[in-house]
């Protein structure tokens, strides 16, 4: 997976990273928020989720202490974090100010 998950992080696309966990009452409620998101950013942004749970070695090597907890990157490189429930707008308007 961490090839794959490398892969895909590296490329020139935006792409937004769920750590998440099947028991986690605040990852579920980011689910709808997601999708929601994606409906108003469409194919600018790739969302990919990633369950700590089945994937600890990516958790580890990202320093995931809780959950839900999302990243975002291009080309490889870190460019937003942030641990915890957003709501729709505030992550739409931080997807678009990394979009120009």
């Amino acid at each position: 997976m961490n090839a794959k998950f490398n892969e895909i992080i590296n490329q020139d696309q935006l792409t937004l990273v769920d750590f998440y966990a099947d028991w986690c009452g605040p990852c579920k409620m980011m689910s709808p928020i997601l999708q929601e998101t994606k409906s108003i950013i469409k194919d600018d942004v790739k969302i990919i989720k990633i369950n700590v749970d089945n994937y600890q070695d990516l958790a580890a090597e990202f320093m995931v202490r809780g959950v839900p907890t999302l990243m975002l990157f291009k080309q490889g490189k870190l460019l937003w974090r942030q641990s915890g429930v957003l709501a729709t707008k505030d992550l739409v308007s931080i997807l678009k100010q990394h979009l120009n």
